[in-house]
């Protein structure tokens, strides 16, 4: 081979490493197309529950997180009713690019499925996980005028005068719905449901006397009863709340294994691309994760814990199978 052959073949095998290289540079510095188009509008979060709170709480704290981070407008959209289901059904049916979100419950994806017999959507398919964002005791509260001041003493009273208390709840399905239907299982009182369709409703009812009890999300409640207008009785985890270290757990008072948490997700509309999945993931996990987000979600009762879209589903998937049970032996079924 001439010396004049040896350079122009070593100038081609030069040339081709450099566009080679060039396209691979290109390619890692932009390697999710989605990444650089996303966001270009309003992004909206919908909260299925009415002002307040604590899904609307959660919604707004990543409503503020991200439109300093992404500078887009981020609005919350309240669209209660139905057990979460008309909002959520909003969700379902909206466009997988990442400007529809949902603020996911338990009631919506891991009790509504068993509980009503006709859904507009599917609770577990038609949504795409994105993030566990936080979690809630419920708290077992009464009307003063009561009189009670212990879970016994309530008990005693509602079997006393079976089908006369009532217990309030956010609306069918939940987990504060749940919470009361459990406690009617495991203790064998003969009491009320009245729904609402949200805090808003129901915690004036509950001062006034126009219900006996609600069950409600601690976060919701604490201001209420601190300011000593309800009776807090029992927190519905197993182990008491940091934001509340005075309430005894149901398990303390004689209810042992007795156990319901809210707790709350972002969820995307079913096949949302996975880069997008995985922006999102990214987004909550940063907002949740700064310190003064932490201690004001800590201050309230909400326990942050921001992970992974495959931990969602298993918990989601779990939560699903013990509410499934419990609803089908309490009978409770709705058209």
């Amino acid at each position: 081979m001439t010396t004049v052959l040896k350079v122009a073949k070593s100038l081609a095998i030069l040339l081709t490493c450099l566009v080679f290289n060039s396209a691979a540079q290109a390619q890692a510095s932009n390697p999710i197309k989605p990444n650089i188009a996303w966001p270009k509008q309003a992004i909206r979060i919908i909260v299925t529950f009415t002002p307040g709170g604590a899904p609307d709480i959660l919604a707004r704290v990543l409503a503020e997180g991200w439109q300093r981070s992404l500078g887009v407008p981020v609005l919350v959209e309240n669209r209660p009713g139905y057990g979460g289901n008309i909002g959520a059904d909003v969700v379902a049916k909206s466009d997988p690019d990442g400007y529809t979100l949902l603020i996911g419950t338990v009631g919506i994806h891991a009790i509504n499925g068993a509980l009503y017999d006709k859904m507009s959507f599917h609770p577990i398919n038609d949504f795409t996980p994105i993030s566990f964002l936080a979690s809630t005791p419920n708290v077992l509260v009464v009307n003063k005028k009561l009189g009670v001041t212990s879970l016994h003493e309530l008990i005693d009273l509602a079997k006393a005068k079976p089908n006369e208390l009532t217990f309030g709840s956010s609306g069918i399905g939940t987990s504060l719905h749940m919470s009361g239907e459990l406690f009617k299982e495991m203790t064998g009182v003969q009491i009320r449901h009245i729904p609402y369709k949200g805090r808003a409703q129901s915690l004036p009812d509950l001062i006034s006397g126009r219900i006996s009890m609600l069950f409600d999300n601690l976060s919701s409640s604490l201001p209420l009863i601190k300011a000593g207008e309800v009776q807090a009785l029992a927190v519905t985890t197993l182990k008491r709340s940091p934001a509340a270290p005075e309430i005894p757990t149901m398990a303390e008072q004689g209810l042992p294994g007795f156990e319901a948490t809210s707790w709350f997700s972002l969820m995307a509309p079913a096949n949302l691309p996975p880069a997008l999945q995985k922006r999102l993931n990214t987004l909550t996990r940063q907002t949740l994760n700064q310190p003064e987000v932490r201690n004001k979600l800590l201050s309230s009762g909400l326990e942050p814990a921001p992970g992974s879209p495959q931990e969602l589903s298993k918990l989601i998937q779990s939560e699903a199978n013990k509410w499934g049970r419990v609803i089908y032996r309490s009978g409770a079924k709705l058209e």
